[in-house]
């Protein structure tokens, strides 16, 4: 299988913004894993502006731009210093692309992003794919790389999109703060209702929510590819995702006759 694997912010970080050593250490196992069985792994990786928060002091997720951009300059050189040891480690290279955008409306643009993925697979190497924060603004505010997994796994035509994040799934109501709220198993189509279910922004060191989540997945449905959202708490996760257990919440692609 071709899968894009999206991280968040608040599954590679602690709410110090300091990296969660222990999980993104196991996360990296286990990509390396099903990299290992036959499964060709892209992984889009948000947490550089987390990161940088946490190393250079701030006591929160700057809100200013110069400081988002200073912040994700810093981070950015930590995650991929991270990811590039702990694949390594496993006998696996990683292989950084930072886009904007623009990148992804420009066709030409989008063409060679494309392409520089499929040939890094192709070279038995892991892309590793991150929004170009230090010097875009758009991006910034773009969802937490909710939408640039989507995007990128339609690129790639990817076989499933997994977005690990703080939560289960998707509820039939935020179950932050409301505790009846259930877990919805699956959903075939984008109702109104299940569209009105999402909350708000997410952790405050992240700037998605499951809001960017339901783009995403109208993304990934349309293009009839399947998406998953599981708690990334537990890397080992990804291992029941791709056997088909019932976790998470599971968006069905649109299948063509």
């Amino acid at each position: 299988m071709r899968i894009v694997v999206k991280v968040g912010t608040s599954t590679l970080t602690y709410p110090t913004g300091r990296l969660n050593i222990r999980r993104v250490g196991t996360l990296c196992r286990v990509l390396s894993d099903l990299k290992n069985a036959g499964n060709e792994i892209v992984l889009v990786s948000s947490g550089a502006i987390g990161m940088g928060t946490g190393k250079l002091g701030f006591s929160e997720r700057p809100k200013d731009m110069p400081s988002k951009q200073a912040a994700a300059a810093v981070g950015q050189c930590e995650l991929m210093y991270v990811y590039d040891k702990l694949f390594a480690e496993y006998n696996h290279t990683a292989a950084q692309i930072l886009v904007t955008a623009e990148d992804l409306r420009d066709e030409k643009r989008h063409g060679n992003f494309t392409n520089t993925i499929v040939r890094l697979l192709e070279l038995d190497a892991l892309p590793v794919i991150n929004e170009n924060d230090t010097v875009s603004t758009e991006e910034i505010a773009f969802g937490d790389n909710d939408t640039l997994g989507a995007l990128s796994a339609v690129s790639v035509g990817a076989d499933l999109l997994v977005i690990l994040t703080d939560i289960d799934g998707l509820y039939t109501a935020d179950p932050r703060t409301h505790p009846d709220a259930v877990r919805v198993p699956e959903v075939r189509e984008l109702t109104p209702e299940i569209l009105a279910s999402a909350g708000g922004q997410g952790s405050a060191l992240s700037s998605g929510g499951m809001v960017t989540k339901l783009s995403a997945a109208r993304l990934c449905m349309e293009a009839g590819i399947d998406m998953l959202i599981v708690n990334g708490a537990r890397p080992e996760i990804l291992y029941e995702a791709l056997e088909g257990k019932p976790v998470g919440t599971r968006f069905t692609g649109r299948r063509t006759q």
